[in-house]
């Protein structure tokens, strides 16, 4: 009996240990699927790997961040608060956290999350949570305190493109369109494929007076942007009115 026993209890455990290779395996390949930009086939892998390990807090944050590029905040929010539960010093996964309560308009929640994660020691890429505190205090339209936060980003990190972005876009919303030129200008040359880059340099171009570069910075937002996405639309309505 006691052998029988030992044999049942070691055939659960290899099942148990193969559920978690499986899971594993499944979170590997929802991760492909997000890499490619296919978030609904990650979706699938993930929620397939949760039922094998609800308690891995990283198909938690990947299902949290799929979540939250489908738009679909209180899921991105449930699965990104379950990695956290499960994990508490996992500091991606509140940065994630505090990005969701960025988009969902509850800033001082994520103001408080970003300042947190920016007194950890260990964590291996603060410029992320000190660039989300700038773009958090450009949201309730603190532009110095936001610029002090982004520069601080810039000083870890000089060519973080979304801290480049975030001082183009601060400056211009002060009307300092000199300054946000130079700043995305740089951030174009990292980043040339990103539409909302070459639409805000249309505008520090426009604020200076310099129309004809700043159609053709919106020319070039509308060929990398999707053809029906709202930057788009907003350049091509620029484009009309300075006709």
């Amino acid at each position: 009996m006691l052998l029988a026993v030992l044999g049942l209890t070691g055939c659960a455990g290899q099942k148990a240990q193969e559920n978690l290779r499986m899971a594993e395996s499944k979170r590997n390949i929802g991760e492909a699927y997000m890499r490619q930009g296919d978030y609904t086939s990650a979706l699938r892998e993930l929620l397939e790997a949760e039922k094998m390990n609800p308690k891995d807090p990283f198909t938690q944050h990947d299902l949290g961040l799929c979540y939250r590029e489908k738009k679909l905040m209180n899921d991105a929010l449930t699965h990104l608060n379950k990695a956290i539960q499960v994990k508490p010093s996992f500091t991606p996964a509140r940065n994630s956290l505090g990005r969701v309560y960025l988009e969902i308009g509850q800033t001082d929640k994520a103001i408080a999350i970003f300042k947190e994660i920016a007194k950890d020691a260990l964590y291996a890429t603060p410029h992320f949570p000190l660039a989300n505190l700038g773009l958090a205090y450009y949201q309730k339209g603190e532009y110095a305190i936001a610029l002090r936060y982004y520069h601080r980003a810039l000083k870890l990190e000089p060519n973080f493109v979304f801290a480049l972005h975030g001082l183009g876009k601060t400056y211009l919303a002060m009307r300092k369109g000199r300054l946000a030129m130079a700043y995305l200008e740089k951030a174009l040359r990292l980043a040339p494929k990103v539409a909302e880059i070459h639409f805000e340099f249309a505008e520090a171009n426009l604020l200076m007076g310099r129309t004809a570069q700043a159609k053709i910075s919106y020319e070039n937002a509308i060929d990398v942007a999707a053809p029906e996405s709202e930057i788009a639309t907003k350049a091509r309505q620029r484009l009309r009115s300075l006709r």
